[in-house]
């Protein structure tokens, strides 16, 4: 009995270890990510602003990327924004690009500021930004990033 015991916990041992090697926390360590950008463009009810960013990665990964925003809210105006965004831990740059949703609050009279959360899945944005025009509102939109 003692010796079927110890095969089954030898057993169990290896089935043990096996799973703590492929867990995917020791596999694929978390990198953090951030974003310096400029997005320019113009609202009314709809909001549609374009433009470019640098992504910087703590394990030294890096992507120039084009942005795409377009939402719908209580907006009007035109403006200007330079910003910085941080990106929640990632498994690779590669996870930055697509189409995040976006909830956008922006205000300003010659200057302006600019904050959005933003969400795909288990991956979020915070940007925030500042720069120049007249505006203000609050959107629920789209902000896509894609590949320079």
């Amino acid at each position: 009995m003692n010796r079927k015991f110890s095969r089954i916990f030898t057993i169990l041992n290896i089935i043990g270890l096996s799973v703590v090697n492929i867990s995917p926390s020791a596999a694929d360590p978390l990198i953090s990510c951030t974003m310096t950008y400029f997005l320019s463009g113009f609202s009314l009810v709809y909001k549609q602003y374009d433009g470019s960013g640098n992504v910087s990665c703590s394990n030294g990964q890096q992507a120039q990327v084009k942005l795409a925003s377009k939402s719908i809210g209580f907006t009007i105006g035109k403006s200007e924004i330079q910003g910085t965004g941080v990106f929640s831990d990632l498994k690779n740059i590669n996870e930055i690009y697509g189409s995040f949703v976006a909830l956008e609050g922006h205000a300003g009279a010659t200057k302006s500021v600019d904050g959005q959360v933003l969400t795909r899945g288990e991956i979020s944005l915070a940007l925030s930004g500042k720069g120049r025009g007249v505006d203000i509102g609050v959107t629920l939109g789209a902000l896509t990033i894609s590949p320079k």
